[in-house]
């Protein structure tokens, strides 16, 4: 299935969020950036996890949400900037520096990546993951053009 502006998935375990970030990750090819929403808990860390895991982050590696440091940089096939700005308001994402990794080197990773809108001015790809039930989440996705998720 070829993806035009919007794809839908639904994910009915943590497993399948996870699967559903190594599908995801194995299209990338360096310069995306990937805004993260959804409420705590719903699984964007997770599905950063899998990314990182088709990237070839190294298993040592603990692929953790950066609530406190703000950004982690994983080593890997493409380098991962991953960012969490649950405490940072629209301003502050200016403060970060990560103007510096946008290039086809690395991918950006933003979790609460509606606070940074502003910030890229550019094609994104928009990563919505919506509670269902207890263990069901409804993977929005937008802006992916032309990649395969079959």
């Amino acid at each position: 299935m070829s993806l035009a502006d919007c794809y839908e998935f639904i994910s009915k375990s943590p497993e399948d969020t996870l699967n559903f970030g190594v599908r995801l990750g194995a299209h990338l090819r360096g310069g995306e950036i990937i805004l993260l929403s959804g409420d705590l808990g719903a699984g964007k860390t997770l599905f950063t996890k899998g990314i990182a895991s088709a990237l070839e982050v190294d298993n040592m590696t603990p692929v953790i949400s950066p609530s406190f440091t703000l950004v982690n940089i994983y080593k890997a096939r493409l380098d991962i900037v991953h960012v969490d700005l649950y405490r940072l308001g629209p301003d502050d994402v200016w403060d970060l520096g990560l103007e510096d990794f946008m290039d086809k080197h690395h991918i950006i990773i933003v979790e609460w990546g509606n606070i940074a809108r502003a910030f890229f001015n550019m094609p994104v790809i928009d990563v919505k993951i919506i509670y269902v039930e207890d263990q069901t989440r409804k993977i929005l996705i937008k802006g992916m053009k032309l990649i395969c998720m079959s």
